[in-house]
Order: structure tokens, then C-alpha cells, then sequence
């Protein structure tokens, strides 16, 4: 009854030794059909999110769907699963037309939850879901998605998110639209960072309008003074590209959160880190400033060989300060700084790093006249650097 018609969508399932291929919108009708779904009241069933148990609600006739704790792959947040210690889910099917509601707490509580419906089109090919999540504070988010983050004992995190996302399976492709307001955050103590001095060695004392800061902000966030902390269009265009088969991965963090991953966070590609560096991200805004926070990240950032800041990368690949770079070579440090090491060992390897990549940064340069922009174009186009050879 349940094999697979030809064409469907199909999944395998394991009874003790055996394995059978089931047609899964035949399995879905089947699950959530009036007649059957009692039966499966108080029977679980495993699969990749976790283990999900089901209860009949005789009233409404709605099957519920319980499942904790539940965690899912979500790749623009890294590499570790993202975990929802409760995750209830109710269902009600009308021909191949799918709805219900959503609801995620902490195990602990009830209190602190986050409430939506979802509704879906069943095809003989996939399925589509679409799935709207309540406005919330900010901070019961990150209660339910993180409840064990230390910051969370002192943060005061301000604002509401509001989440539309849609879903298609079994691709597993998704899409999210989230509605953010008036988030703040305090505090973390990221004030501290104002007289903050780097490891790198002396500061670069970089103002806003020189050619490495410029150049910088080309390459690695060409929104840095319009945004607050995070870019919510970048964010989303890295979910869709790194979706993409064969596409290079893309980060969506601004220059603020990667300084945040500097000095706080570290790098670990998890969603915990990824949620601990926006909450700094955010403060450092309302505390430090755009000026401030520049001039810490170029004073901070890594550029391949051991070498951090931007005065030591500046005496070491062009034997002069970082406030004398010619408009070439800023460009050229500016293009290192998405991949140091490799671009460093690419360089050394080629006598040259990605052309390309050049060109687009120097393109995305802002603020400068037609004169200026006319000849800094001509002599990043001929540019030829000799790499440092690596130290022992």
C-alpha cells in the first residue's frame, strides 16, 4: 500500500532487519487521514530531526507531532545542528492542502515559547511548506534557540523579530523573510573596547576616509555605515548562495561581527557563536561607534603568515605604513583579507592573487572623485607585487 508509485518521492524505512521503500505522499495522506491518524496516538517514530511522538486530539481532529529535543542542519549558521529542545507541530489535511500551528519552548518552561501555523501543498514529487512565526521579543528567540548562553545572564536584548519562511522537501531548499525592529542590546561591557589596545602591535590609526579603510570596507562590507550591526540583505543572499551546488560559500557577517569574532567569539563554525557574535555585533554599535569600530577591526584583522593589523601587514608586504599605501597596494591588502593564508600562499606560489577579485574591490571603492577613482583603476590594473618570502 505504501510502495512508491513510479516518479514519487520516496524514502527508505527501517523495521528491525528489514528495509522497505515507502511513496511519502502516499505515507502523509495516509498519517494524517481521519481514519488512521488515532492510531498512531502515543507511538513515536525516529528520523533525522529526532525523535517525533504523536497524539491524536480528538477535538479538531488534529494529529500532534512532538519532537525533543529536535535540531536541524542549517548551514549559514555552520556546521553543528541547530537545537530546539521543543518543538510541537499540529497538522490538518483537506485533499493535498496541509495546515496547523508551530510552537518551540525550552524544555524547562512553557512561559517562554514562540508560536506560529504553517500551511503546505503536497505534490507526488515533494512537498511545499510555508510557515509564519509570531512577533517575539528578541530576547525570548534567543531563549528558545540558545538557552544556555552565557550572555543571556546579562544582556538586556531589546526589539522584536516576526519570521515568514517556506520549505521544500525532500530538496530541503528553504527561504526565510525575517521582520526585525528596534534591536538593541546592553549590557555585555563591549564600552570597554573604547580604549581597547591590539596585540598586533602599534596601531594603524586609521581615519574613515584613507585608502586601506576605504578599500577595506569595499571588500568586506560595503554597507558598514548604513547598517546596525548586522545586514540582514547579505545575510539572506549567503542563505540562497551557499544553497547553490558548486557555489563558493559566502559569509554574511559585517565588518562589526567579524570583530566581534576577533575579540570574543572566536570562530567556530556553530549557530551558538553565530548568535553570540550578533548580540556583541549590536552593542559594539550603540557603544563604540562606526569610527571606532573601524579602526579596531583594521587593527585586529589577520592577513596571512602570523601577521594581524593593518600597520604590521602594511610594513611587511610593502615596507611602508599603513597612512602611506599607495591606492594599489590598499587594494591589494583589502583583497587578502576574505581568505589571508590562501591568498598569501597564492601570491607567493603566482606572483600574483585573484585579478578578479582586485578589480571588484577597487570598483566598490566609495567617496573618492572621477580623477581619483580613473587612476587608482589604471594602476590596480598593472599592478605587480613581490611577496615576502615566509619566515622560519
Amino acid at each position: 500500500m505504501l510502495a512508491p508509485a513510479a516518479g514519487e518521492w520516496s524514502t527508505t524505512v527501517k523495521a528491525g532487519p528489514l528495509n522497505f521503500e515507502i511513496g511519502v505522499p502516499t505515507a502523509v495522506r495516509l498519517a494524517t487521514s481521519p481514519w488512521f491518524a488515532p492510531r498512531l496516538d502515543g507511538h513515536s517514530l525516529g528520523t533525522r530531526f529526532g525523535t517525533v511522538r504523536f497524539a491524536w486530539k480528538e477535538t479538531g481532529e488534529l494529529l500532534e507531532m512532538t519532537c525533543a529535543p529536535c535540531s536541524a542542519e542549517v548551514p549559514a549558521l555552520g556546521t553543528q545542528p541547530i537545537k530546539v529542545e521543543r518543538l510541537v507541530a499540529t497538522v490538518r489535511r483537506d485533499g493535498n492542502t496541509l495546515n496547523g500551528t508551530l510552537e518551540a519552548t525550552p524544555q524547562s518552561t512553557d512561559a517562554t515559547r514562540l508560536q506560529g501555523h504553517w500551511d503546505g501543498r503536497l505534490t507526488p514529487k515533494n512537498l511545499h511548506l510555508s510557515a509564519n512565526i509570531q512577533d517575539a521579543p528578541i530576547a525570548r528567540w534567543y531563549a528558545v534557540l540558545v538557552p544556555t548562553l552565557p550572555e543571556l545572564q546579562s544582556a538586556r536584548i531589546g526589539g522584536t523579530l516576526a519570521l515568514h519562511g517556506q520549505l521544500v522537501l525532500p530538496e530541503a531548499t528553504f527561504s526565510v523573510q525575517p521582520n526585525i525592529s528596534q534591536f538593541t542590546v546592553e549590557g555585555l561591557g563591549t564600552e570597554a573596547m573604547l580604549n581597547a589596545r591590539t596585540s598586533c602591535g602599534p596601531s594603524a590609526r586609521l581615519t574613515n576616509d584613507s585608502w586601506l579603510a576605504r578599500a577595506v570596507i569595499a571588500a568586506e562590507d560595503q554597507r558598514f555605515f548604513t547598517h546596525t550591526g548586522y545586514d540582514l540583505t547579505e545575510i539572506l543572499a549567503s542563505i540562497d548562495n551557499n544553497q547553490k551546488p558548486g557555489q563558493p560559500r559566502r559569509g554574511g557577517s559585517t565588518l562589526t561581527q567579524q570583530l566581534a569574532k576577533l575579540l570574543v567569539t572566536g570562530s567556530d563554525r556553530t549557530a551558538e557563536r553565530k548568535l553570540r557574535e550578533m548580540l556583541y555585533a549590536v552593542e559594539m554599535e550603540q557603544t563604540l561607534g562606526k569610527a571606532r569600530i573601524l579602526q579596531l577591526y583594521l587593527d585586529n584583522a589577520p592577513w596571512g603568515g602570523n601577521i594581524c593589523g593593518a600597520e604590521a601587514a602594511a610594513r611587511r608586504y610593502f615596507k611602508r605604513s599603513a597612512r602611506t599605501l599607495e591606492p594599489a597596494q590598499a587594494v591589494w591588502l583589502a583583497a587578502m583579507l576574505h581568505k589571508p593564508q590562501a591568498v598569501l600562499e597564492q601570491w607567493r606560489r603566482d606572483g600574483q592573487i585573484d585579478a578578479d577579485r582586485i578589480k571588484w574591490v577597487a570598483e566598490g571603492i566609495r567617496g573618492i572623485s572621477r580623477n581619483q577613482r580613473e587612476a587608482m583603476l589604471k594602476s590596480v590594473a598593472v599592478a605587480r607585487f613581490t611577496a615576502p618570502e615566509a619566515t622560519p
